[in-house]
């Protein structure tokens, strides 16, 4: 049965797999081990012990109120909203935005072949997920300073407009505002 220990009583008798009493490293990952997973683990959480967890929550949501901002602009006319209204219930993670049918998918496509910006796209939850080519997602963590957040907002906003989708204007304008009003941690304002 895979998965299971040897110490379980349920497991009594049946063979011993490799995973389970690995002989050799290799025997733990049913093959090659993700050595560069690893490492990039170790880099990741090498970054957030020098920037201090408590900081890089700070610009999480710092950042996430940047978005939100640039959203509930271009909602003020046209389709676009947050796919959570309540602030309070939202991720300061990543933010899904809603559009009207098709612009989500149409917008994703100009951002990526004309920007070269990939927007995250709607996960598929369930059979009952019709919208998905009238939503898309902007990730607001990790390794993010202000350019980058500031350009992934001019890019949809530019993309909004080549493509001729309804929004409200100055989305830009009020996310620079946002951002400038926001405590961040010294070292997300530095541009890396």
């Amino acid at each position: 049965m895979q998965g299971c220990s040897t110490r379980i009583s349920l497991c009594q008798g049946l063979p011993r797999l490799p995973r389970l009493a690995p002989q050799i490293f290799y025997q733990n990952f049913h093959g090659t081990a993700p050595t560069h997973h690893l490492f990039g683990l170790r880099a990741a959480l090498d970054m957030i012990a020098e920037e201090g967890i408590e900081n890089v929550l700070a610009r999480h949501a710092a950042f996430a109120r940047v978005i939100w901002s640039a959203v509930e602009v271009w909602g003020e006319t046209g389709a676009i909203r947050p796919n959570v209204a309540d602030r309070a219930e939202r991720s300061v993670a990543v933010t899904t935005i809603l559009t009207g049918e098709g612009d989500g998918v149409r917008l994703r496509r100009w951002c990526e072949d004309e920007a070269g910006l990939t927007l995250g796209i709607g996960l598929p939850l369930g059979a009952e997920l019709t919208h998905g080519d009238s939503l898309f997602r902007i990730g607001h963590m990790g390794h993010m300073n202000p350019p980058i957040l500031l350009g992934v907002v001019a890019t949809v906003d530019a993309g909004l407009k080549a493509l001729g989708i309804a929004h409200g204007g100055g989305a830009l304008r009020v996310a620079s505002e946002v951002l400038a009003e926001a405590t961040l941690p010294t070292s997300a304002k530095a541009a890396e």
